[in-house]
C-alpha cells in the first residue's frame, strides 16, 4: 500500500467518527420533546404535481468506472488488469451486461437492469464536481451544499430547495427526513427536516412505564422556552406520533418486491412505505458508506460487488413497489468523487475526479447513459477521468422540473446550470 492510500483510509475513518459523534449529541436534543400535541391526522390534500426526492449519497469514493462500464475503451482494460468488467462479449460469466454498445453494467448491478430497460433509470457519466479536493471530507461538504469550494456555506442545496419552495401538505409537521443519527448536509438548513436513526423505533429512550411522566416533564419545560426552541420541540413531537401511526414493521411493498436485509435495503424500503403515506414528506436522504476501495477493490466477488449488489437489488426493488401504487418520485444516486482510472499496487484504486450518477423516476428520461464522453486517453491530472458534466446540471433540471422550484439561483448560489435532458415530462 503507498502513503497516499493510507492516507486516503485514515481520513476516511476520521471522517466516519466526526460525523457519528456530533450527531449523537444532535439526535438526543431532537429526540427530548413534549407529549402534548394531538396524533397527526393524515389530509387528503397531497399534492401530485411534484415528485418527492430520495437523495442516495455513496459515502466513500465510488469507483464509476466500475458501476458503469465504459467496455468499448482499451484503455478501461490496459488499466485495470485485474479489476477490469470483462466485456459482453466475452463469453466470461462475469462479463458486463451491454446498455447501449459502449456503456455497461457488472454483474452485480444486474437489479437495475429491468428498471433501466423500462426508460425509468438514466445513468450520467463524466460528471461530478469541479472542485479538485481529493479529500472525502472536503469533497462530501461542497458537493452536499452545492457550491464548490465555498467554506462559509453550510446549508444544503436540497434543504434550500425546501427553505424556497411551498410544502406540498400545507398542514405537514414533516418535509425532509434524513435516514441516520444526524441530518446529512444535503438537507441542512430545511424546514421541518430531522434526522430519524430508525423509523419504527423514534422516541424517548429509557423505561416504557415511565415515558408518560417524562414527556409530561419536557412539555412544560419547552412549553415555557422561548423560540424557537418551543417550536423545534413541538415539531419534534408531531414528527414522533406521525411516525408512529405507521405501521412499518408490517408493511407489504407492491408489485412482488423484495427488499434486501441490509441497510440500504431498509432504508428504502422504510422510504417507501413513509412516502405511500402520504403525509407530506418531500425529501429524504439515505447514505450508504464503504466505497473507499483502496485495496482488494473486488468488482467480481469482492467489498465492491457486495456493496453493488446491495444498491442495485434495494433500489431495484424500490423501484417495483413505488411505480406499482405511485409515479411523482425521482431517486438520484452520486458519491463525492470518483477512483483513478489504473489500478494500484494493492488491487484496488486511488481517489479520483470524474464519476457516474444515477437518477431513477417515472419522469426521468431513462434508458440512457447522458455523457459528454472525454475518453480515457487524455487524463485530469495524467490518471482520472474528466469531468464534462457538472453535477449541478442534472440535480437544478430536477429541482426546476421535478420538484416545481423555479428558485435556482437560491439553491445553487452563483451557479448557471446547463438542463442535459435528464428530465421528461
Amino acid at each position: 500500500m503507498t502513503m497516499h492510500d493510507c492516507q486516503g483510509c485514515r481520513e476516511y475513518g476520521e471522517w466516519s467518527r466526526r460525523q457519528f459523534l456530533g450527531a449523537s449529541g444532535a439526535f438526543a436534543l431532537a429526540a427530548a420533546a413534549p407529549a402534548w400535541l394531538p396524533r397527526v391526522v393524515y389530509a387528503g390534500d397531497h399534492c401530485s404535481d411534484r415528485d418527492v426526492m430520495v437523495s442516495i449519497f455513496l459515502r466513500g469514493g465510488c469507483d464509476g468506472l466500475t458501476v458503469c462500464v465504459p467496455h468499448a475503451e482499451d484503455a478501461y482494460y490496459a488499466g485495470r488488469p485485474d479489476i477490469a468488467i470483462p466485456r459482453p462479449d466475452s463469453g466470461d460469466p462475469n462479463r458486463a451486461i451491454d446498455l447501449d454498445g459502449f456503456f455497461g453494467f457488472p454483474q452485480a448491478m444486474s437489479g437495475l437492469v429491468e428498471a433501466y430497460q423500462a426508460g425509468h433509470l438514466a445513468l450520467v457519466h463524466a460528471v461530478g464536481s469541479t472542485d479538485p479536493s481529493r479529500s472525502h471530507f472536503d469533497a462530501m461538504r461542497y458537493m452536499e451544499i452545492g457550491k464548490p469550494g465555498d467554506g462559509t456555506l453550510f446549508t444544503g442545496w436540497l434543504g434550500r430547495h425546501l427553505l424556497t419552495s411551498p410544502p406540498i401538505k400545507k398542514d405537514g409537521v414533516l418535509r425532509g427526513l434524513g435516514m441516520g443519527y444526524a441530518l446529512q448536509r444535503t438537507l441542512a438548513g430545511g424546514p421541518l427536516s430531522v434526522p430519524v436513526p430508525d423509523v419504527n423505533n423514534y422516541g424517548l429512550s429509557g423505561w416504557d412505564r415511565s415515558e408518560r411522566q417524562r414527556r409530561a416533564a419536557l412539555s412544560t419545560m419547552y412549553d415555557a422556552s422561548q423560540e424557537p426552541v418551543r417550536s423545534a420541540a413541538a415539531n419534534t413531537q408531531a414528527t414522533i406520533d406521525l411516525l408512529d401511526a405507521i405501521d412499518f414493521v408490517n408493511y407489504q411493498p407492491s408489485g412482488g418486491a423484495v427488499y434486501p436485509q441490509t441497510d440500504i435495503g431498509y432504508a428504502l424500503k422504510s422510504s417507501a412505505a413513509l412516502i405511500k403515506a402520504q403525509v407530506g414528506v418531500e425529501a429524504i436522504a439515505i447514505d450508504l458508506g464503504g466505497w473507499d476501495t483502496h485495496n482488494a477493490q473486488g468488482p467480481i466477488d469482492g467489498q465492491m460487488a457486495a456493496l453493488m449488489t446491495s444498491l442495485s437489488n434495494s433500489l431495484g426493488a424500490f423501484h417495483t413497489d413505488i411505480f406499482a401504487d405511485l409515479s411523482n418520485l425521482v431517486a438520484v444516486v452520486m458519491s463525492e468523487f470518483g477512483r483513478n482510472v489504473r489500478q494500484n499496487g494493492s488491487i484496488g484504486t486511488d481517489h479520483g475526479h470524474g464519476n457516474v450518477m444515477l437518477a431513477l423516476g417515472d419522469h426521468i428520461n431513462g434508458g440512457q447513459v447522458i455523457t459528454q464522453w472525454p475518453g480515457l486517453e487524455d487524463l485530469y491530472d495524467g490518471q482520472d477521468l474528466h469531468i464534462t458534466i457538472d453535477y449541478r446540471d442534472i440535480l437544478a433540471e430536477i429541482v426546476q422540473n421535478r420538484l416545481g422550484n423555479a428558485n435556482l439561483g437560491e439553491v445553487f448560489p452563483g451557479y448557471t446550470p446547463t438542463f442535459r435532458g435528464i428530465t421528461r415530462c
